[in-house]
């Protein structure tokens, strides 16, 4: 299996997938603008996509998909059926419970997650209403997300790369064509997340079927491999969500802030989650199945070879997707929500928030190589120390910044927090001989630089000024921002053309 080659089917599905949601975010932005209500269904929202990410995708993922690698490469493929079915029943029920607390709880949920929203009646009765509408979807996606594991492990990466696209369509549609039939409106955004988790949950099962590990009723916690999934999970729960954490106490935060802070940070957060999707979440799902393998078969040497190659396609793409970002947040952001409702005043919030974030921005996608470096070898305990140690800091930084910066400080403190824990599993790493550098990285990261500056200078100079995109018509944005992202390619293509990188030299494969 070319890894080069899967991670360009998984990038492309996740572009597919990042690309329809801010379609997505255009509606929500033309439709709702920036204020009460949508205020209140990105709190609604952010809560079950914590849990998702904490439980689901983070770490029961980096949990269950080593031990599930590990059985299917040292045991029978009745053992390995049974890891499936034990740990899927148990899931479900774990979730099911998990659901109706949430929904029962909703109101001390929300009063918890956005004590600032108590003082305006009206914004806590309406994010707790959607709040008890999104919460199954934690349900579905925590269903997917193991079905993604399975799939992963057996390399069927296209499938879950796809599947979130289906969330984004929900979205699309509801918002487009049936918000006007909801009172108030917005609730059509919170019943667009439960049909898209359920959507999400039917597509992958047929996939499942065709592989022979749909999963079948079998209760058993005394199962091998649900208890060691469950000793892995708890402690990874924070080695591996740093961030997520940090994005719940930023709402809390933005909560107290000015009207508006909220979506600020959100539209700002979706804009930097697109190359952190199509770069670190690609990644990351297709190391950490060939990385549990070198580790089940005892290859220390592939295995590092492996994470260095993580490192330098991360920085080879990473860097300039963070220079792009930042120099033209004010393009992006008024081409794709500087319409309706979405004011100038927005777009200028925006824009401080999402240059913050791209400060962090490659230390957010080294998290997604590293930590598959702990969790492929089942080691939690290191994680967890670094994760507590980031979290600390994280919030020292926002009790420090948001004074001054206001909601731009609460993202810089989420960017610089991502940087120290990618320092310190890097370290970590190193440290223990896990991780041994390749040679000629001097000279890789020197010519990566140089086109880096060579690139962000180009686009500085072609775009002009920001006043500009927010007089012009959409026509005029949407044809300029094709432009300069060609012209972004181009010459940081060219720069590393010149420099001798060739396509070539990032061929490998990964464990069968």
């Amino acid at each position: 299996m070319n890894l080069l080659k899967a991670l360009a089917t998984v990038s492309s599905m996740t572009l597919l997938s990042r690309i329809l949601g801010y379609v997505r975010d255009f509606f929500i932005a033309r439709v709702f603008g920036a204020g009460l209500a949508t205020d209140a269904f990105f709190v609604a929202l952010r809560i079950p996509n914590l849990m998702r990410r904490l439980f689901a995708e983070g770490a029961f993922s980096q949990a269950f998909v080593p031990i599930l690698a590990e059985v299917r490469n040292r045991e029978t493929p009745d053992n390995t059926r049974a890891l499936v079915d034990c740990v899927s029943t148990a899931l479900f029920l774990a979730l099911l419970l998990a659901t109706a607390a949430g929904m029962a709880l909703a109101p001390l949920v929300v009063y918890v997650s956005a004590p600032g929203f108590a003082a305006e009646p009206g914004k806590f009765e309406l994010t707790v209403a959607m709040l008890r509408i999104t919460f199954p979807y934690i349900l579905f996606i925590s269903l997917v997300a193991m079905a993604a594991g399975v799939l992963n492990t057996w390399s069927r990466f296209a499938v879950p790369a796809f599947t979130p696209v289906l969330l984004n369509v929900s979205f699309i549609v509801g918002a487009a064509f049936f918000a006007e039939r909801f009172d108030p409106p917005v609730l059509v955004l919170a019943w667009a997340v439960f049909a898209g988790g359920l959507l999400q949950l039917a597509f992958q099962l047929p996939f499942l079927w065709k592989i022979g590990m749909l999963p079948r009723w079998r209760l058993d916690f005394r199962h091998p491999g649900v208890t060691r999934v469950l000793k892995l999970m708890g402690p990874a729960v924070f080695g591996v969500s740093v961030s997520q954490v940090s994005l719940l106490i930023n709402t809390i935060f933005a909560s107290f802030l000015v009207t508006g802070s909220v979506s600020w940070l959100y539209y700002a957060d979706r804009l930097m989650e697109f190359p952190a999707g199509v770069l670190g979440v690609a990644l990351g799902t297709i190391l950490l199945p060939s990385l549990s393998k070198h580790h089940a078969g005892g290859a220390s040497a592939e295995y590092s070879k492996l994470l260095d190659w993580g490192l330098r396609v991360t920085l080879l793409l990473a860097l300039p997707a963070a220079a792009a970002l930042a120099v033209l947040a004010m393009p992006l952001i008024a081409t794709l929500f500087h319409y309706g409702r979405f004011s100038a005043e927005d777009a200028w919030m925006t824009r401080e928030a999402l240059i913050a974030y791209s400060l962090g921005l490659v230390g957010m996608i080294l998290v997604k190589i590293l930590a598959p470096g702990f969790y492929a070898r089942q080691n939690v305990v290191t994680p967890v120390k670094i994760g507590l140690v980031t979290l600390a800091a994280t919030q020292l930084m926002n009790l420090a910044f948001v004074g001054p910066l206001k909601h731009a400080g609460l993202a810089l403190a989420i960017g610089l927090g991502a940087c120290l824990n990618a320092f310190l599993l890097y370290s970590y790493l190193r440290k223990q001989d896990i991780y041994a550098p390749q040679p000629g990285w001097p000279a890789f990261a020197l010519k990566v630089g140089v086109s880096v500056m060579a690139m962000a200078a180009a686009l500085a100079f072609a775009m002009g000024g920001n006043s500009a995109w927010l007089a012009a018509g959409w026509q005029w944005k949407t044809a300029m921002l094709g432009g300069l992202v060609l012209l972004g390619f181009g010459v940081y293509g060219t720069c590393l053309f010149l420099f001798g990188f060739r396509p070539r030299h990032f061929f490998i494969r990964g464990a069968e």
